[in-house]
């Protein structure tokens, strides 16, 4: 398994995985689009991304996004994406893709790295966990969507 940051040669692998990812979000497939939101973010320099790799072919990718912590006036990441094709589970491609998160993020002088997942994705819970990931119970996270995805009602 080799771990290697998204460039330019690497975009339309890592444009395939991403079509793949969120497909299992019960997304339309859409390569095209993939592609452009791939090819934009490393354009604009947006985002981070890692690609895990068996052989020549990338098995998953995993996507930083940078912001600010104001509190402690440093840069921080938001983990928004990780994926590994089925195939390709069990190598450790997801533990491998953290790892060169946090090596990003400390080599940036980063406070911390955060994600979210769902409640009933446990085995990413367990994975998180595993790598040292705590859940916040301090803190209250809240959503206000812009588009046409329905917003979930309050009992949910």
């Amino acid at each position: 398994m080799k771990i290697s940051q998204l460039t330019t040669e690497s975009f339309e692998q890592a444009a395939r995985l991403l079509n793949e990812y969120r497909v299992t979000f019960h997304q339309p497939t859409d390569l095209p689009l993939a592609r452009w939101f791939v090819k934009e973010r490393l354009k604009q320099d947006e985002s981070i991304v890692f690609l895990a790799w068996l052989g020549e072919e990338a098995v998953g990718f995993v996507q930083l996004y940078p912001i600010f912590s104001t509190i402690s006036l440093k840069r921080a990441y938001i983990l928004n994406d990780l994926y590994v094709a089925k195939e390709a589970r069990k190598y450790g491609a997801a533990t491998q893709l953290i790892e060169a998160c946090y090596t990003y993020a400390k080599a940036h002088n980063a406070r911390f790295v955060a994600l979210e997942t769902g409640t009933e994705n446990d085995n990413a819970q367990k994975l998180y966990e595993k790598m040292g990931f705590i859940e916040e119970t301090d803190v209250m996270h809240l959503i206000k969507y812009f588009d046409e995805h329905e917003s979930p009602s309050p009992n949910s």
